[in-house]
């Protein structure tokens, strides 16, 4: 059935209409048990269509296995953010409703994005899932007379219009070197073009759109602020959901250059390493948690290039497997940060003073989240790395191997600084940290993940590879 192709998305779409309905009341309550049930909702319905086939609105639209992976994943994602950030606790209550609804509206546009294969309609579903995020960063409360939020949205749309503006210019010269806005129509017109300079320059504009989203070097200025900034739970939103859409994308386009255009390829080889030494030295120095967790995300996003540079198979596969563990990762380490937050103000990493008597969960789970991004064995995130640094290194990118393993040491050190703090300083207090329920079970299912994915890496790994093979 047609209908079942676009099943999620409607879902999306129909309960945001209904959450509108609950912005007009002010019920905050009744607005988060929507939202709630809608990301339960999507994660059973992207599962339930994970195999659907089929093109909607003339060919714009794609559903297969590449798109609908990551819509499970985008979905998975959504609602983790949903059920341990419920209590909102930076958000004014009235502002409450208003917030759920762009951030469903958020999480709708980024699984329009991915399925996406046709450049007007690739750009309205990114402008759907931006524009949310720059009215939910200004949302946090201002109790505390800072205006921090006001200034990291400002920050966040300026260069947000910065980074789309030469995307569109971008997509205005693929259209006029191909005369289409379809990507398979322009991937075999521009494959005899890849010589000229403008169709380089063309595809080189594109990426930049979807690097800004990405958080890649020099397109990463606005990460440490809006990070800062913004709410907690929004900071755990765009720390790990949008870049799902960013890597989907940032294949699509990369394939554009393929088999390997050597001047994109240069370009991802500077931009990767780049991100991955401006990310981790600048984290050394942070003390705001947020802050430190931003210029990580920076310094992954490197990582993720790996793959993608490698314009094979197997790499575009690793990279998708890396930015799962990645979002599993981070949001373990984001969960803690939110309970840890008394009212919703920053942590400091010095407020994670003897984090493992107040909450042993809660410290393990930091630990899990910590020792993972730092690429410490058996979790997800040395898998990751390993499999991305083997494909470089196959792809002949040795030098570019080595400094990734030499970040790879600098960044183990912040990382288990973080934990030094949490499991041998003496807390400033002995309150124990409550968790409730339902934040304990997804903590649990983020660390059986991250567990999993690190010692059972083929199942997804696999998974991966058939979706990106669904597009060769």
């Amino acid at each position: 059935m047609k209908l079942m192709l676009f099943a999620p998305e409607l879902l999306l779409l129909l309960g945001s209409l209904l959450l509108f309905a609950f912005t007009l009341r002010g019920d905050d309550k009744g607005a988060r048990a929507i939202a709630i049930v809608l990301g339960l909702a999507s994660v059973l319905l992207t599962l339930a269509t994970v195999h659907e086939r089929g093109h909607l609105f003339y060919k714009a639209y794609q559903i297969d296995l590449f798109s609908q992976l990551f819509k499970v994943l985008i979905a998975i994602a959504t609602t983790c953010v949903l059920l341990f950030g419920r209590e909102l606790k930076d958000i004014a209550p009235r502002m409450r409703p208003e917030y759920y609804l762009f951030l469903i509206l958020s999480s709708l546009g980024l699984m329009m994005l991915v399925s996406s294969v046709e450049l007007i309609t690739l750009f309205v579903a990114l402008e759907l899932s931006s524009f949310s995020l720059y009215l939910m960063v200004p949302m946090r409360d201002d109790r505390r007379g800072l205006r921090t939020q006001m200034e990291a949205g400002i920050k966040y749309i300026m260069f947000a219009v910065m980074a789309t503006g030469v995307m569109l210019f971008g997509m205005s010269y693929l259209f006029g070197l191909t005369g289409s806005t379809y990507l398979a129509d322009i991937a075999p017109r521009l494959g005899h073009l890849l010589k000229e300079p403008a169709a380089v320059i063309g595809i080189a504009m594109v990426l930049a759109g979807f690097l800004f989203k990405l958080a890649v070097f020099p397109f990463h200025f606005w990460v440490p602020d809006v990070y800062q900034g913004a709410a907690n739970e929004t900071t755990s939103f765009i720390a790990s959901v949008p870049k799902l859409g960013a890597v989907a994308l940032l294949i699509r386009i990369t394939m554009l250059a393929a088999p390997g255009n050597q001047a994109i390829v240069g370009m991802l080889v500077i931009f990767a390493v780049c991100s991955m030494f401006y990310g981790n030295l600048s984290a050394l120095a942070q003390k705001d948690l947020k802050r430190m967790l931003g210029f990580s995300g920076i310094a992954h996003a490197g990582f993720v290039l790996l793959g993608l540079l490698t314009f094979q198979q197997q790499g575009y596969a690793t990279s998708i497997f890396y930015i799962a563990g990645y979002v599993l990762m981070n949001m373990a380490c984001f969960l803690v940060l939110c309970k840890v937050s008394k009212t919703g103000e920053n942590v400091e990493i010095n407020d994670l003073a003897g984090l493992y008597k107040r909450s042993p969960l809660m410290a393990f789970t930091l630990a899990v989240g910590m020792m993972a991004l730092a690429g410490i064995p058996p979790f997800v995130g040395f898998m990751g790395k390993f499999m991305l640094m083997a494909g470089a290194l196959q792809a002949k990118h040795l030098t570019l191997v080595i400094l990734a393993a030499l970040n790879t040491a600098i960044a183990i050190y912040y990382y288990l600084s973080v934990l030094k703090v949490a499991y041998c300083d003496t807390p400033a207090s002995d309150e124990a940290l409550e968790v409730d329920f339902t934040t304990a079970l997804v903590s649990l299912a983020l660390i059986a993940g991250i567990i999993t994915l690190g010692v059972i890496p083929s199942q997804l790994l696999d998974l991966a590879n058939r979706a990106v093979a669904s597009l060769l």
